[in-house]
């Protein structure tokens, strides 16, 4: 059996790569990290290292990589005799990797079992955004691969300096996938479940984990924290992430009628587990990309749509909302870009353009009132 992996970083190593060479498969990464690539090429093991109660050394072996912008050629071939496809290169790269699994199809015996693919990232429906892409180039292609939809979630901080291609993680990890586009005839993944309905899993996750963990980078930067398990020690900002939570936990409950008792449990094991001192996370790792984490489908926008709607409560996702938009990094490109917006555009132009919210939502003139705000204490500086 054989896996291609797209994206040999930190989340390709240390959580789908390894669960990938535990189900038995023989591992190809993907990437366009010259450097990276010939790393992983020069060593025949790494160590996936679990930081944290519980946490044990797992070795992974049996891989190689191969570089899809140097050689696009030799990444089709392996696409094309493999078993399953995953990748982990964030929602907007997607359209990027399409070309290689689309070659790879073509190139495909019709004698084999469809290609199994399977999008890693945090975003709703990744798996449909990439089938999207592919049909873009070739839709005739997409008869010879089964694609479902995951939910995944495993915490991969900033790695040590020297650390090689070994990578450092929580003990903790969920990986959901759709079991119906595979026919029964299910890949082998260790620790994997596969589900009937991943609609609830997606959001659960989403709207608690993301919306958790991104909480506690803005409410930390803001005090002036530098790790996540430092700002999340902080009363203040626990009290206020946990009440992020549990708007968001009222709106799974409403909208697909999970237990209040089990969400709260749920959120109890993720903010244990952000305050792990063993793994060494930053609020600026977790807090980069505010752009794309205000956007309409995302883990504050998202939650907090769903319970204005619904005229649940949403002032300790505003709340957040407005920690993220004073998110100030210059090291990050979404937030310097951001902080020039706020300089020069329209409160109301603005706010649209961000969140995606219409000016006549209920949840707009809240979310205005913090893009304002900010705006304020700018012009104030």
């Amino acid at each position: 059996m054989k896996a291609v992996h797209f994206g040999a970083g930190n989340i390709g190593r240390g959580f789908v790569g390894l669960l990938l060479h535990e189900g038995g498969y023989d591992l190809v990464f993907s990437d366009v990290a010259d450097a990276l690539v010939d790393a992983i090429n020069a060593t025949e093991s790494y160590t996936v290292h679990e930081a944290g109660p519980g946490g044990v050394d797992r070795k992974v072996s049996g891989y190689r990589a191969v570089n899809s912008r140097t050689d696009p050629d030799a990444v089709a071939d392996e696409v094309a005799t493999a078993d399953v496809v995953t990748c982990a290169v964030g929602p907007t790269v997607l359209r990027f990797i399409a070309p290689a699994i689309v070659e790879g199809l073509k190139r495909r015996s019709p004698d084999l079992a469809p290609l199994k693919i399977m999008a890693c990232e945090n975003a709703i429906g990744a798996t449909d955004l990439l089938r999207a892409e592919i049909d873009k180039l070739d839709p005739s292609v997409t008869g010879r691969a089964a694609f479902a939809n995951t939910a995944v979630d495993r915490i991969v901080p900033a790695q040590p300096d020297g650390g090689g291609v070994d990578v450092t993680v929580e003990p903790y990890f969920e990986w959901a996938i759709e079991s119906a586009p595979f026919g029964g005839d299910l890949p082998i993944i260790p620790g994997a479940h596969f589900v009937d309905d991943l609609g609830p899993y997606i959001e659960r996750k989403l709207f608690t984990v993301n919306t958790g963990h991104a909480a506690t980078a803005y409410f930390g930067a803001q005090a002036g924290h530098a790790r996540i398990s430092d700002a999340l020690a902080d009363p203040s900002i626990a009290a206020r992430v946990g009440a992020a939570l549990e708007e968001t936990s009222a709106v799974l409950s409403a909208v697909h009628g999970l237990d209040p008792v089990e969400l709260a449990e749920y959120r109890a094991t993720i903010l244990e587990r952000f305050r792990n001192p063993e793994l060494v996370d930053t609020v600026q790792r977790v807090g980069r990309q505010p752009l794309r984490k205000l956007s309409r489908n995302e883990r504050f926008i998202g939650p907090a749509v769903q319970a204005a709607e619904r005229g649940l409560s949403t002032s300790a996702l505003v709340a957040a909302v407005a920690a993220a938009v004073a998110f100030d990094d210059e090291s990050d490109e979404q937030s310097v870009e951001l902080q020039r917006m706020l300089r020069s555009e329209d409160a109301d132009v603005l706010t649209a353009t961000v969140t995606g919210l219409e000016p006549e939502h209920p949840l707009f003139a809240a979310v205005h009132e913090a893009f304002a705000a900010r705006q304020q204490e700018l012009r104030a500086l």
